[in-house]
């Protein structure tokens, strides 16, 4: 049974010149706290993918990147749950946006680069150069405009878990490791549009659409990494072909990029 206001509450909603509204129903309460908990996945995900990286060793990186993939999943799927539910008119009490954007940093940032020097890929004093992709998401993440009106990430949009996943996968020279971590950290800083796959839009229905397949085959190259030994030929090859669809996330963001630009 819904619960309407008290009368104090439907005089300061008039003078406010707003309708006086009905509590939500319990069932609504209920799927939208049912959101936040599906949201709050990703947060159990981190925790476990920490204890893995800790713990070290090819198995338990394995498993990590399994968990980042997950994480991705949930990240990917709950806005539009939260839509569907309305998540902000039924709760509005409860910030959902604010625990994505702390299991996001988690997820997306930090466990990343600790994988990066838990599993030496910078050996020595070159893990320091994992201090300017923390110190760039941070500030990405803290930008009022981070995310524009009109469906697009602004800034490279913090995907350390994305390039962990190649860096740990393909083995790349040092420097290789460092210009990658790097430039897209600069990127950053750097006011260019970046898709945001589960907006609206037509780039972006199509980034969705192409980046479901590529999840995908990430699950089943990360499936197939050995246990016992670093990733070796029998994974390389179907990463690198996956590279497909980053080389186009980022072309295509580059092209709006530029079109936005020149209309100034």
């Amino acid at each position: 049974m819904n619960l309407r206001v008290h009368q104090p509450d439907r005089e300061l909603a008039a003078s406010n010149g707003a309708a006086p509204s009905e509590r939500p129903s319990w069932r609504r309460r209920a799927l939208a706290w049912g959101v936040h908990c599906y949201t709050a996945l990703g947060l159990l995900a981190a925790a476990w993918m920490a204890v893995l990286i800790v713990q070290g060793g090819p198995d338990s990186f394995r498993f990590a990147l399994m968990l980042m993939i997950f994480a991705t999943a949930v990240d990917a799927t709950d806005g539009t749950l939260a839509r569907a539910v309305g998540v902000k008119k039924v709760l509005p009490g409860f910030d959902g946006a604010k625990l994505d954007d702390l299991i996001d940093f988690v997820t997306y940032t930090c466990l990343p680069l600790l994988l990066v020097w838990r599993a030496d890929l910078l050996p020595g004093m070159q893990a320091c150069w994992l201090i300017v992709p923390l110190l760039a998401s941070a500030y990405g993440f803290s930008q009022v405009e981070a995310k524009t009106a009109d469906g697009y990430f602004l800034g490279f949009p913090s995907y350390w878990n994305v390039v962990a996943f190649y860096l740990y996968v393909l083995r790349l020279p040092v420097w290789a490791t460092i210009l990658l971590l790097v430039l897209p950290a600069l990127l950053t800083l750097v006011p260019s549009r970046y898709l945001y796959p589960t907006r609206p839009g037509r780039w972006n229905w199509l980034a969705n659409a192409l980046g479901a397949s590529w999840t995908c085959l990430l699950a089943w190259i990360v499936w197939r990494l050995p246990t016992d030994q670093p990733p070796g030929e029998e994974t390389l090859w179907p990463a690198v072909v996956s590279l497909v669809y980053p080389v186009y996330y980022l072309t295509a963001s580059w092209a709006i990029t530029v079109r936005y630009w020149r209309r100034g």
